[in-house]
């Protein structure tokens, strides 16, 4: 479940990146205040969104369809909205809405989480293959597919997924997903095999962060060396300009 939330907020996130991407050609052909109009509803949504306010959100965003009825990034949004809420059929509708607008592999991932997330599993995996087929180098799209494979029964597929998103990015996390999956089906000598790989990664992760670190520690000797010569020429001021003070202390007040 969280696991499932998380990769809906990762694409809510993407989404918000380019909020006004959908509709700039109904945009062009509209009044300026029109536009406006919409830029402020798209940014009460967002920032509604953000700070947790759903029906705030949502309010903005049927506002947007009341006025553009073919806003795919709209229903896409909507859609997410709904998950967040466990309101999955609305979520479905709005993810299919969207992709029937747009065919975006991300209306379409999301509609096969929901499915995922409801026991759907056979629609979830043709979703995910779909959005796959769309867009074949997204490492949550085939992490998403195995579990839906798995669910089904597909150990054999579900593994070979989980291989390809780890080929895509080698996440210490997607080997122990695979190990899970081994475990689980009692394949020992592949369990074993799999936790090999997971020591190999770790200590190529380790080496690779050690060469980070030594990367860094080569520039920062010159920069410490600058902000101690900075440090050293304020307290010179600080200490040529004491005596003075103190004269002034000795002459002017009294002391205490």
């Amino acid at each position: 479940m969280i696991a499932i939330l998380v990769i809906v907020m990762f694409a809510a996130f993407l989404v918000f990146i380019f909020p006004f991407e959908d509709f700039k050609k109904v945009e062009e052909q509209k009044s300026p205040k029109y536009t406006a109009q919409m830029k402020k509803l798209w940014q009460i949504a967002q920032t509604s969104m953000k700070e947790r306010k759903p029906f705030r959100a949502e309010k903005a965003l049927l506002t947007i369809l009341k006025f553009d009825e073919k806003n795919a990034a709209a229903y896409n949004r909507l859609g997410i909205l709904y998950a967040k809420g466990q309101k999955y059929d609305e979520a479905v509708e709005c993810f299919e809405i969207a992709q029937s607008l747009d065919n975006n592999p991300a209306s379409i991932h999301n509609a096969g989480l929901i499915y995922l997330e409801t026991g759907a599993y056979e629609k979830a995996e043709m979703a995910f293959l779909q959005a796959i087929e769309l867009e074949g180098d997204v490492p949550s799209r085939f992490i998403a597919l195995a579990k839906a494979e798995e669910k089904l029964g597909k150990v054999k597929k579900a593994v070979e997924a989980l291989e390809n998103a780890y080929e895509l990015d080698p996440n210490v996390n997607t080997l122990r997903q695979i190990l899970a999956i081994y475990e689980n089906d009692g394949d020992t000598e592949a369990a074993t095999a799999t936790a090999a790989r997971i020591e190999e990664q770790i200590i190529k992760d380790n080496q690779a962060k050690k060469k980070r670190a030594l990367k860094l520690s080569k520039t920062k000797p010159a920069a410490a060396v600058a902000k101690t010569a900075s440090k050293a020429v304020k307290t010179t001021k600080g200490i040529v300009k004491r005596p003075n003070k103190v004269i002034k202390n000795h002459i002017g007040q009294k002391r205490i």
